[in-house]
């Protein structure tokens, strides 16, 4: 790939896209504001190029960038990188209110810029199984579909656990639904720092009758992600948090063609998916849409809706 990418900062997060960009031989500058973090990593990836500042980045002309910092600053460089005419991809949440996310699109829109959000899970070779297997009619009509993310920690001080957990799963029902929530219910329970929820629990409609809840909480004892899609005809299942993380579809249903109910109990079969990192299969895509081509799955007006929701359903988990 003769591309040029530069990642912008290097914590937690931003390691990992250094890594997965430095093995896809595109990794070519790195902005980080501390200077023994980026000493460090120019060490580690020698002929890449480190700069303090996210101005002094955009002087090399770069093919690309991806944001990795905090999220309250992704607003002020996005728009930076924007104005200088230049792909980029922004880790989620894109930005932290609705206005600013909006702002983000219409730049986009006015200087024809490619820019993705880091929802990442789209990328999951499950979760693409799982859209395959809607598109096929493998579980009849869509009903209901809901979301555990659930562990012990990790506890954050910056933000609630529902902007920390929950935009991956209010993307993945967008991404499966084709379709955003016009109708929130939210509610959440604070138990260890004043003003910010440990525990939410969210409820959302969808066009076409659709529903689903996502429940999310950093103060449980032990660690779940699943994630269920309940059909006319038959149910999915996916256990991400399991070692051996299986996908399962459920040739379940409740017969009412009688005017009883009668509960249809079939066979259950796993489903084989792919073994690939999400992270690696979303560089690649960004990567591959540094051109014309405009991303389809998880772009910036994907990233809009998901912060929308995010807004909306937390307005009713404070008040």
């Amino acid at each position: 790939m003769n591309k040029s990418i530069c990642v912008v900062g290097a914590g937690y997060w931003g390691k990992n896209h250094i890594k997965t960009l430095s093995q896809l031989n595109v990794l070519r500058g790195i902005v980080e504001q501390d200077k023994a973090t980026l000493e460090i990593l120019l060490n580690k990836y020698p002929g890449v190029c480190g700069h303090s500042s996210i101005e002094d980045a955009l002087l090399k002309n770069y093919d690309g960038y991806t944001i990795a910092t905090p999220a309250k600053t992704h607003f002020e460089i996005a728009k930076a990188i924007m104005n200088a005419r230049k792909n980029l991809l922004i880790e989620k949440p894109m930005t932290l209110s609705i206005e600013e996310a909006e702002q983000l699109v219409l730049l986009s829109e006015k200087n024809n810029i490619n820019a993705m959000v880091g929802h990442v899970l789209l990328f999951h070779p499950a979760v693409k199984k799982i859209k395959e297997l809607l598109k096929r009619g493998d579980i009849g009509d869509l009903q209901y579909l809901y979301s555990n993310r659930l562990n012990l920690g990790k506890v954050r001080t910056e933000e609630n656990v529902f902007w920390s957990l929950a935009p991956h799963d209010i993307a993945i029902f967008q991404y499966l639904t084709d379709s955003t929530p016009k109708k929130i219910n939210a509610t959440g329970s604070t138990f260890l720092q004043q003003g910010i929820p440990d525990s939410t629990l969210t409820q959302l409609e969808y066009e076409n009758g659709v529903k689903g809840h996502i429940f999310v909480s950093w103060l449980h004892p032990f660690k779940e992600h699943r994630l269920v899609v309940i059909g006319s005809e038959a149910m999915i299942s996916f256990e991400d948090s399991l070692e051996d993380k299986p996908l399962k579809l459920h040739s379940k249903k409740i017969d009412l063609k009688s005017g009883i109910p009668e509960k249809i109990d079939g066979p259950v079969e796993l489903i084989p998916f792919g073994n690939r990192m999400p992270l690696d299969l979303e560089m690649e895509y960004f990567i591959n849409h540094l051109e014309d081509k405009k991303p389809k799955i998880s772009n910036i007006k994907h990233g809009y809706e998901v912060v929308k929701t995010l807004v909306d359903a937390s307005q009713q988990i404070l008040s």
